[in-house]
């Protein structure tokens, strides 16, 4: 960039009468090894960071390293010290040379510095090192998590406050730099110590590294204060708006020869910075026809302009909608995209309105275009979600007669042998198990047993596998519960609500607790959450089942808190059973031993047939021919 004059900037309104830093003259003193002296900070300053020319490895300095492990390798340093870089060894070998100690951090530390305060594990080998050190952090599968969540987690593990730079992710990885050796330290002991909403351990690998490119590229001063000059000739401060459309072949610039390519880090960074210290109360800004083809460095806005509203990409390279949930965070009421790659991905206007608006929920225009009213809850003062209130049913009716169906569902279903529920599914039933789609590694929560049949439908994509999982049929449906592992349910933990009703069609979902009684995970306690379909019946319980919907998830630590901590009520059978006269015991004892059913069940029948002890008879020799008596009957 050839040598012009440089005008003394100032901003017009809010940018107006702020003092400029003033420049740091290298008299009295010749230029240290760190670079140029830095500018003294002030309203004008963008703090420039210059780095050593010297190569690691030059002259007679060896290269120390942070030992991951307690241990004192001498042999390993002094090969370490034999195989340090040189601008002759392929870089090839220099990474190989990195990663021989395994997880150990290989840094350089400043000789007349004091050994800096590490943990237990990390040794310092105090050398000559160059003035700045700089480390990649990398988070494997670090993909899963925002970003603003996973910094927040490290940093409050840190000991130390850091500055993260060039976040980004890579492939299922997440990865950021920081500066000096301290830092890196800090970070290690990080390591394993943040657990995620499924209960892994966060793994952080450090590795020492160049400087990132936006330091390597970072903007001159005088770059700087050309850059100011231009924004402020571009701000608008009545409207407080900043135009800088097609900044790159703006006219004026094009005339004077100067090149400015927001698309760059080392631009769009300045240009952030410049806008934080002077301008945070920016309402619009135009980056239309800029070439930008992501957002990942302007993405830094979102803290840094609060009450930006209006915000025009237009006429860009942006190739995915993904671009713009780096910059969701903005609370936009306008937004201009059109003339990027990524408007032609949409089949039709509606889905391409829904995509943009899932990202910025209160947008009232795109494109010029006026969207519909946001649906939102406004709520001036924060608020305190209700209580839940426990079950609905709608009616007494209603609750005693899902209430009976789950009692005698339930009290078959804990017994192991489930062929007794036949009765309580439609010959076409359906029936399913999902298990939460965050599940990584189902044999670390004992959930194998329950893989082969999981059909969560956000996780299994494919449609025939997503048909074959799906039960079909009394038998199939039956036979499937049959070889889940064997339990006992907390009936006192059970929320259950009805969620429709009508003559012919019943709707209720269940939630609780059960534990599981045997196999690889016995004393396992779950948590459930069982969506029913019923349709009546001429059965026992006057229902049966056309849709059974199973969701199994591990209990938290209220749950098992909770779980079997009051006796479960007894059953219709067995508290009438306590009521029964002694000649009504003597009637039970003799139809249990005639007809083989146990005594609970025999009570039962004598109880339908007002206890009439011929009539029962009859009924039981007529249902037992059809194989209506379910198999539990007998079971004594």
């Amino acid at each position: 960039m050839p040598e012009q004059s440089k005008p003394q900037s100032k901003f017009r309104g809010d940018w107006e009468n702020k003092p400029h830093g003033d420049w740091a003259g290298n008299s009295g003193g010749s230029e240290s090894s760190s670079g140029p002296l830095r500018r003294k900070k002030g309203w004008g300053s963008y703090r420039r960071k210059q780095y050593s020319e010297t190569k690691w490895g030059s002259g007679n300095r060896r290269t120390p390293c942070f030992a991951g492990e307690d241990r004192d390798d001498t042999d390993e340093r002094q090969q370490t010290s034999r195989n340090r870089y040189s601008p002759q060894t392929s870089r090839f070998r220099r990474t190989k040379w990195w990663e021989r100690g395994g997880n150990r951090i290989h840094v350089t530390v400043n000789g007349e510095q004091e050994t800096p305060a590490v943990g237990r594990s990390v040794t310092v080998y105090n050398q000559n090192p160059p003035s700045k050190q700089w480390f990649k952090i990398t988070i494997p599968n670090g993909k899963k998590y925002e970003k603003a969540w996973l910094l927040s987690k490290i940093q409050g593990k840190c000991s130390i406050p850091f500055k993260p730079v060039e976040f980004y992710y890579e492939n299922n990885k997440a990865h950021f730099f920081v500066e000096s050796a301290h830092t890196a330290s800090a970070l290690k002991d990080v390591n394993h110590s943040i657990v995620d909403d499924d209960n892994r351990k966060i793994s952080i690998i450090i590795n020492s590294s160049s400087p990132p490119y936006s330091v390597q590229n970072e903007l001159k001063p005088e770059q700087v204060e050309q850059l100011k000059f231009i924004l402020s000739k571009k701000y608008n401060s009545s409207q407080k708006s900043l135009d800088l459309k097609g900044l790159r072949s703006d006219p004026d610039l094009v005339a004077q020869n100067i090149d400015i390519v927001l698309s760059r880090t080392n631009y769009m960074s300045a240009s952030i910075q410049i806008i934080e210290e002077n301008i945070p109360e920016l309402l619009s800004l135009n980056l239309s026809k800029n070439r930008l083809y992501k957002l990942d460095d302007f993405s830094e806005i979102v803290p840094k302009a609060p009450n930006l509203k209006i915000l025009n990409l237009s006429d860009n390279e942006l190739k995915s909608e993904r671009e713009l949930d780096k910059v969701k965070g903005l609370q936009l009421d306008e937004l201009w995209l059109e003339g990027n790659p990524l408007c032609k991905t949409f089949p039709d206007q509606s889905s391409y309105f829904s995509a943009v608006r899932e990202r910025f929920p209160k947008l009232l225009r795109l494109d010029g275009c006026e969207l519909p009213p946001p649906i939102a809850f406004d709520v001036e003062t924060p608020t305190m979600l209700p209580n839940c209130k426990g079950s609905y049913f709608g009616s007494e009716t209603m609750k005693e007669l899902v209430m009976y169906f789950l009692q005698q569902y339930y009290s078959v279903y804990d017994t192991g042998n489930r062929q007794g529920l036949l009765d309580a599914y439609h010959e076409k039933a359906c029936c399913s198990l999902s298990l939460p789609v965050s599940l990584q590694s189902p044999s670390r929560y004992n959930f194998s047993e329950y893989m082969k049949d999981n059909r969560n439908v956000k996780k299994l994509k494919d449609p025939s596998l997503r048909f074959r999982l799906l039960k079909h049929s009394r038998l199939t449906v039956v036979a499937f519960l049959n070889e889940l592992p064997k339990t006992q349910h907390d009936l006192n933990s059970f929320v259950v609500d009805v969620c429709a009703q009508t003559e012919t069609l019943l709707c209720f979902s269940v939630h609780g607790i059960f534990k599981e009684i045997d196999g690889k995970s016995e004393d396992t306690i779950r948590a459930f959450t069982r969506v029913f379909i019923a349709v009546p019946s001429n059965n026992a319980t006057k229902m049966c089942m056309v849709n059974d919907e199973l969701f199994v998830r591990n209990a938290n630590s209220e749950d098992i808190r909770r779980a079997f901590a009051t006796p479960a009520p007894p059953t219709p059978s067995s508290s009438s059973s306590t009521t029964a006269s002694q000649e009504q015991q003597d009637m039970i004892q003799s139809f249990s031993i005639q007809s083989g059913m146990n005594p609970e069940w025999s009570q039962k029948c004598l109880e339908d047939n007002n206890w009439d002890f011929v009539q029962a008879a009859q009924i039981f020799t007529y249902l037992k021919g059809e194989g209506k008596i379910p198999a539990v009957a007998f079971l004594k």
